[in-house]
């Protein structure tokens, strides 16, 4: 049986008016991304990046997915066990739009996370309480459940896993300059990106005379929701040859 790799990235909901870190207008415009981003900022003024996720958390409420988020959701359901989409987008789109396999490898917005069991809860689209505790243990060590620069993020075992029982790989709307989506790409001999820009960055396993898009087998240089019609065709076409 034919299976589908996805990794999505900021530019999945980019369209839904989720603010991204990169673009001229996004997130690194207003914030110091290692003050809010990183153990490091974490440690300095917990206060501060609590009220950045709060922000973040309070903002996902009224978003809504795009045609792409749903494209993505009818394609796992047509075709059940086919479709392994792994996300390092935290906010919960995917899910409002249908989906129910996905792999948020840095973590989930509506989650808050205990400290000292380790155990994440949901909490919607609340601010954390001052005094947040944890519904597992009683415990007050209470942080967001998002991953941060400085530590390790397990989900991305998922990664591997996902590349060794797949056979199309398809990266939508990354820049690969968080997880280095070039290596992963040559482990396939069918591959789709789908990017509105032609990234010049490979990572440190490429070849840095070529640009993202060298490594793919079929590059759509558009935004998400326009790739839906040439991106189906050619999953379809795949997944029934």
């Amino acid at each position: 049986m034919h299976k589908v790799m996805i990794i999505s990235g900021a530019g999945l909901s980019a369209e839904s008016g989720i603010s991204t870190f990169r673009d001229s207008n996004g997130l690194w415009e207003k914030y110091d991304v290692m003050t809010v981003c990183s153990t490091q900022g974490w440690l300095q003024d917990r206060g501060l990046v609590t009220n950045f996720y709060n922000a973040r958390r309070e903002d996902l409420e009224n978003r809504e997915p795009n045609a792409m988020h749903k494209a993505l959701a009818m394609l796992e359901q047509k075709y059940p066990g086919q479709i392994i989409h792994l996300t390092q987008n935290v906010d919960n789109l995917l899910e409002k739009a249908g989906c129910t396999e996905v792999i948020h490898l840095h973590g989930t917005l509506t989650d808050l996370r205990c400290e000292s069991c380790y155990q994440p809860f949901n909490v919607g689209y609340r601010a954390q309480k001052e005094d947040e505790q944890c519904p597992h243990c009683g415990s007050y060590d209470i942080r967001h459940n998002v991953a941060m620069f400085g530590e390790s993020a397990p989900a991305y075992r998922h990664i591997y896993e996902a590349v060794d029982v797949s056979d199309l790989f398809m990266a939508i709307g990354t820049s690969g300059q968080v997880i280095d989506i070039v290596p992963l790409v040559q482990e396939f001999r069918h591959s789709i990106l789908i990017n509105p820009k032609r990234e010049e960055h490979v990572g440190s396993f490429g070849s840095f005379d070529k640009n993202i898009d060298d490594y793919f087998e079929h590059f759509l240089q558009t935004t998400a929701t326009e790739a839906i019609p040439e991106m189906m065709e050619i999953i379809e076409e795949h997944l029934f040859p």
